[in-house]
């Protein structure tokens, strides 16, 4: 599931980067790059709709964790990513039985990442204690356990770590203790390259943002399979790889 480039963009939501001006052409042009790699990958595209003034809207990420046997929508720290939820959820609801995070919880699906059975949840400026027990409590009966993690630095947990082939971790350590992955095989990103944490994994091959070639020469040197997209005008948005989209089977 995607969600195309808003006209809004430009007043998008920034906490750690200072306003750049976005090319809005560019822009759409590289997410419909990255909207293709996904199609080259096996996925099927399902192309979700959003209200003209929702800015952030293409991170559609952000809405929602899917499981296997459940998704469960996420509540935006900020109200108008709240309402973004809406559309999210009139389309997921036909592939998953839904559950909600509520009031006070806050929960962004950036702040959220699976390894196995086990959700790393973010405690950010976007997802608080409240939402992540609520995902706990959620998740529980379906074999899933949520540990939480303190951020510092960035924006989500996925963008201090992601996974990048099963059991394997891009990391930046400066962002996010290493201990609490010490059970993985870690690659670090690259000390100039601070931002590179960020990979989206898709049935075994990484899709990996052009702009961090010294990174990436790691990850093509640890044997991994690398396709590369230039999401330079997202980036300004504080956006990254895994944002801008919600992959999963859409049948079991």
């Amino acid at each position: 599931m995607t969600r195309e480039i808003n006209a809004a963009m430009g007043s998008c939501e920034l906490t750690f980067l200072l306003r750049d001006k976005i090319d809005m052409d560019l822009a759409k042009q590289q997410h419909q790059q990255y909207q293709s790699v996904l199609s080259s990958l096996g996925c099927e595209i399902v192309i979700v709709s959003t209200e003209s003034n929702l800015a952030d809207s293409v991170f559609i990420e952000d809405t929602a964790v899917v499981l296997d046997e459940i998704a469960v929508l996420c509540r935006p720290a900020t109200a108008l990513r709240g309402q973004e939820v809406a559309g999210v959820k009139d389309v997921l609801q036909q592939y998953r039985t839904l559950a909600s995070i509520q009031s006070p919880g806050t929960l962004e699906g950036g702040d959220l990442l699976r390894v196995g059975n086990i959700i790393y949840a973010g405690l950010s400026t976007r997802s608080n204690q409240s939402g992540i027990e609520q995902l706990r409590y959620i998740v529980a009966d379906y074999g899933f356990s949520v540990e939480s993690v303190e951020t510092k630095k960035c924006l989500h947990l996925k963008s201090a770590v992601s996974e990048v082939a099963p059991g394997v971790l891009l990391i930046n350590s400066d962002w996010i203790s290493r201990s609490v992955f010490k059970n993985y095989e870690l690659i670090d990103v690259d000390k100039e390259e601070a931002h590179a944490a960020n990979a989206l994994l898709v049935d075994q091959k990484v899709i990996y943002p052009s702009s961090f070639p010294r990174t990436l020469e790691k990850l093509v040197n640890a044997g991994l399979d690398v396709t590369q997209v230039n999401v330079s005008e997202l980036q300004k948005a504080e956006g990254a790889v895994t944002c801008c989209s919600l992959i999963f089977k859409m049948s079991l």
